[in-house]
């Protein structure tokens, strides 16, 4: 199962403050997918490109082509902004 954490800003405002949970996965579209049909809302910040995603560790901007393992660790952060 993969293991999914969020901040808690991104938990208050999707997941009704659940921060932490595992779900079945191979890749992050379905992550996505099924993220947004447990917590509507959740799967489009993530589509829009408000958050960026790390699997096990590495920062990805666009990791919508991203192969998961059964042990991946996913964690959504909000992007920072630079210039």
């Amino acid at each position: 199962m993969v293991r999914v954490l969020l901040t808690d800003s991104i938990s208050k405002s999707y997941t009704g403050g659940v921060s932490e949970f595992e779900i079945f996965v191979s890749n992050v579209r379905q992550l996505i997918r099924q993220l947004d049909e447990k917590y509507p809302g959740l799967g489009s910040e993530i589509n829009n490109g408000a958050l960026s995603i790390s699997i096990d560790g590495d920062i990805y901007q666009d990791a919508f082509i991203e192969d998961l393992q059964p042990d991946s660790e996913i964690t959504f952060l909000p992007k920072i902004g630079g210039g």
